[in-house]
C-alpha cells in the first residue's frame, strides 16, 4: 500500500514546485516508508511514497507506458494483475516491470477511461497523459482506498490524505460545520464532503478527469439489486456453493504478495471464515492477530483462542487496555482526519502497530461480511418493526425484539423504554430510509451539544434529503432488506468502517488490509441472492454460516454475532491524557467555538458519576473529545511532516527543470 499525491493546472501550464510536491508526500510517508518518487511537467506533478510488496525491487513509481507518454502513481492493489497482463501482452504490450501497477498503464493504453471495468482490486490512482493532456483520478468500487482533492488558483491538487492538502500554503484550515452535523447523525459525511471546508473525496466507484481545464466527475460502479421478482430462484444448495466459490477465489488473489500475508482473528464468524480458508486452503504457516480487552464485556477471548487451537495457527494478540485506548485516542483522530463517535478504531490503531512488530506488511481481515450477508442488527431490526407493524397492537410480535437485546430486555425499565424507542413511526413503511431513520433520529440527538455560534443547526429531516436525493432510481422496486443493505453499504461501510476503523488505521503503521469480502465479484453477486438466504427468520447471515459450516467448530458458526466495539467514557474520561483533558477544558472549548461550554461541562460531570453511561451520552463524549482533538490538531497546528529527502525516482520533464533545493526543510 502506498501514498499518492499531485497537482495539475486547470488552465494555463502551471510548472508544479517539486518542493511542495515532497513535503505533500513526506506528510503521509508512513503510508509508504520503502521509496519516494516525483514526475514533473509543465502541467502537472505526480508524487508517490511506496510500501512495497509485489515486485520490491522493479515496481518503484511513478511507471510509465512504452513511449513515456503515460505515467502513474497508484495507491493499493490490482489483484488480477497476472491475468491482465497475460491478456495484453498478446496485444503487443511491452513490459519493463512485474508490478501490478504497470499492467494498468497498459490497460489503459487498451480501453481508456474503460480500463476500471476490468480491474479487481482496492485502489486510488493518478493517471496522466501527457499527450493528451490529461489526468484521470480513480478510487475503487466501494471506497477502501482514499483519494481527496481541492481548487487552489486555478490548480487542483489531490492526495491519499487531507494532511497532504493541508500543506499546501494557501489552502485554508476551517471545518465544515454541515459536515460535522452529518458525523453527528450518520456517523460519518455523505457525498464528496469531508470535515474540512472546500477539500472534497472523490466518491467510491468514480473517477475524475480533467482536460483543457474542464473537471469532470463520473461514476463507473454502484452497489445494485434486481426487482424482487428478478432475485435468483436457484436452491440455497447452489447459492452457497457459488457464493463459496466467488469468496475462495477472492482470499486466493488476495494471498498475491511477494511478502509474508496474515489475518486478523477476532474470533467471530467472518475473521474465523477467512483464516480457516486461508490456512485449510493455501498456506499452513498463517499468521494471525487478534485484540483483547480488559472488560469482559468488549472481550473475544474465549471464541479466538478456540479458533487459534482449532487452526494450530503462530497467533499474536494485543491489549487493548483502557489506559492505551485512551493514550492512542489522539493519534487515532490525527489517522481519521474527522471526528468520530465511538472509540473502536483505536484498539485496531494498536493491533496494526504490532502486525509490523511481527513484521508483516499485509493482512486479510473480514470487514464487508455484514453488510453484504446480511449481518448488523439494524437489518433484523426493521424486520421486526415491519412485521409488528402489519399488527401494530400486537403484544408478542414486539417481543421479538427480545431475541436481538436479551440483556436489555431482562431489566422491565429498559425493556419498556426500547420498546417504544423502536415503536417510533412504527407505520412509516412506506419511508425509503425506513430501516436507519430512528437510528439516526437518535444519534441527532447529539447535535444538541453544539454551540449557538455553529451554523444554523439543521433537523434531521434536512439532513436526509441528501441521502434521498441520491437514492438510485429504481430504489423504490427493491425488497425492505435490500434497502436496508444499500443503505448501510453505501453511507456506513464506505466514509466510515473501510476509512477509520479501516485504511486509516492499518496505514498509519504500514500495514495493508484486504477483504476479501468486497471482492466486486462476490458483491453482485450476492445482490442477486433472496434476502431470506441472508437473514433466515432472525438468524443472521445465514448463508455464510452455511458456507463456513464445514469450516469452523460449530459453537463459532452458531454464536450470536459479537458487535465491534470499545469502552468510550471508562477511557476517555477516566483514563484522560493530557492532550483530552485540554480538549474537554472550558478555554478550548470556547476557542473552538463549536460546543456549547456548559453542556459540555454538565455531560462529563454526569459522565463522572455514572457507572453505565448511556449510548447517546457516550457517542456525545467521543464525537466532541474527537472533533475538539482534529481542531487542535489541524486547525491550531502545523501539520507534522518528517524529514524531507531526495526521491528515489525522479522525473523532470519541466521545459525549465531546476535542482530541488531541500534546504531548510
Amino acid at each position: 500500500m502506498c501514498g499518492i499525491s499531485g497537482t495539475c493546472s486547470l488552465k494555463t501550464p502551471q510548472p508544479p514546485c517539486a518542493e511542495t510536491l515532497l513535503q505533500m508526500i513526506s506528510a503521509i510517508r508512513y503510508r509508504g516508508p520503502d521509496e519516494t518518487g516525483l514526475y514533473l511537467d509543465d502541467y502537472t506533478g505526480l508524487a508517490h511514497t511506496r510500501l512495497s510488496i509485489i515486485d520490491l525491487s522493479g515496481g518503484t513509481q511513478p511507471i510509465r507506458n512504452e513511449d513515456n507518454s503515460l505515467w502513474i502513481v497508484f495507491n493499493g492493489e490490482l489483484f488480477n494483475y497476472p491475468e491482465l497482463r497475460e491478456q495484453l501482452e498478446p496485444r503487443g504490450h511491452t513490459f519493463y516491470t512485474q508490478s501490478d501497477t504497470e499492467v494498468i498503464v497498459h490497460l489503459y493504453e487498451e480501453y481508456g477511461l474503460d480500463c476500471l471495468q476490468h480491474m479487481n482490486g482496492q485502489f486510488a490512482l493518478a493517471l496522466w497523459d501527457s499527450r493528451k493532456k490529461e489526468l484521470f483520478l480513480a478510487r475503487d468500487r466501494v471506497g477502501i482506498r482514499p483519494l481527496h482533492y481541492t481548487i487552489l488558483d486555478n490548480q487542483l491538487y489531490f492526495a491519499s490524505e487531507i494532511k497532504s492538502l493541508l500543506t499546501i500554503p494557501g489552502v485554508r484550515r476551517e471545518l465544515d460545520h454541515t459536515a460535522l452535523q452529518q458525523i453527528f447523525t450518520f456517523w460519518t459525511t455523505l457525498g464528496k464532503r469531508t470535515a474540512f471546508k472546500d477539500i472534497h473525496e472523490l466518491p467510491p466507484g468514480h473517477f475524475l478527469t480533467i482536460k483543457d481545464g474542464n473537471i469532470s466527475i463520473q461514476q463507473y460502479w454502484r452497489l445494485n439489486f434486481p426487482e424482487k421478482a428478478n432475485l435468483s430462484d436457484e436452491p440455497l444448495e447452489s447459492i452457497a456453493q457459488q457464493a463459496d466459490e466467488l469468496l475462495t477465489d477472492a482470499i486466493r488473489i488476495r494471498l498475491r504478495a511477494d511478502v509474508p500475508v496474515g489475518a486478523y482473528l477476532s474470533g467471530g464468524l467472518d475473521s474465523s471464515g477467512i483464516s480457516a480458508t486461508i490456512a485449510q486452503q493455501f498456506q499452513n504457516n498463517l499468521q494471525t492477530f487478534g485484540i483483547r480487552f480488559e472488560e469482559e464485556a468488549f472481550d473475544e477471548g474465549t471464541p479466538q483462542n478456540q479458533m487459534v487451537s482449532h487452526l494450530n495457527v503462530q497467533h499474536s494478540e494485543v491489549i487493548a487496555t483502557n489506559k492505551r485506548i485512551a493514550q492512542t485516542f489522539p493519534r487515532v483522530i490525527y489517522h481519521t482526519e474527522k471526528p468520530i463517535l465511538r472509540t473502536a478504531p483505536a484498539p485496531l490503531f494498536l493491533l496494526s502497530e504490532k502486525v509490523r512488530d511481527v513484521g508483516l506488511k499485509v493482512v486479510l481481515t473480514g470487514e464487508g461480511a455484514d453488510e453484504i450477508f446480511g449481518g448488523y442488527n439494524i437489518f433484523r431490526e426493521a424486520k421486526i418493526r415491519r412485521f409488528w407493524a402489519s399488527q401494530p397492537d400486537s403484544k408478542t410480535r414486539p417481543a421479538l425484539l427480545r431475541q436481538l437485546y436479551p440483556y436489555i430486555f431482562n431489566n422491565p425499565r429498559l425493556a419498556a423504554t426500547t420498546q417504544a424507542f423502536f415503536a417510533k413511526d412504527l407505520l412509516e413503511t412506506d419511508d425509503p430510509l425506513y430501516s436507519h431513520h430512528i437510528r439516526w433520529g437518535n444519534t441527532h440527538r447529539i447535535t444538541q451539544f453544539f454551540s449557538p455560534e455553529m451554523d444554523d443547526i439543521l433537523p434531521l429531516e434536512t439532513l436526509q434529503e441528501e441521502v434521498l436525493a441520491n437514492l438510485p432510481a429504481e430504489f423504490a422496486s427493491w425488497h425492505p432488506f435490500t434497502k436496508a443493505q444499500y443503505l448501510e453499504t453505501n453511507v456506513f461501510l464506505s466514509n466510515y468502517l473501510l476509512s477509520s476503523q479501516g485504511d486509516r488505521m492499518a496505514m498509519a503503521h504500514s500495514l495493508e488490509i484486504r477483504l476479501p469480502f468486497l471482492d466486486y465479484r462476490l458483491i453482485e453477486f450476492m445482490s442477486k441472492v433472496p434476502p431470506r438466504w441472508k437473514v433466515l427468520g432472525l438468524n443472521e447471515k445465514h448463508l455464510l454460516k452455511k458456507i463456513f459450516q464445514n469450516r469452523l467448530p460449530a459453537d463459532i458458526v452458531k454464536r450470536n454475532k459479537h458487535p465491534y466495539r470499545a469502552p468510550i467514557a471508562q477511557t476517555l474520561l477516566t483514563h484522560a491524557t493530557d492532550d483530552i483533558r485540554e480538549a474537554l477544558s472550558d478555554a478550548a472549548v470556547k476557542n473552538a467555538g463549536i460546543f456549547d461550554t456548559s453542556k459540555v461541562t454538565r455531560l462529563v460531570n454526569k459522565l463522572q458519576r455514572t457507572q453505565t453511561p448511556g449510548e447517546i451520552d457516550a457517542m456525545a463524549l467521543s464525537g466532541i473529545v474527537s472533533t475538539q482533538l482534529l481542531y487542535q490538531q489541524f486547525i491550531q497546528q502545523s501539520i507534522e511532516i518528517g524529514p524531507i529527502e531526495q526521491p528515489d525516482l525522479l522525473i523532470d520533464k519541466r521545459s525549465q527543470p531546476k535542482p530541488l533545493d531541500l534546504s531548510g526543510r
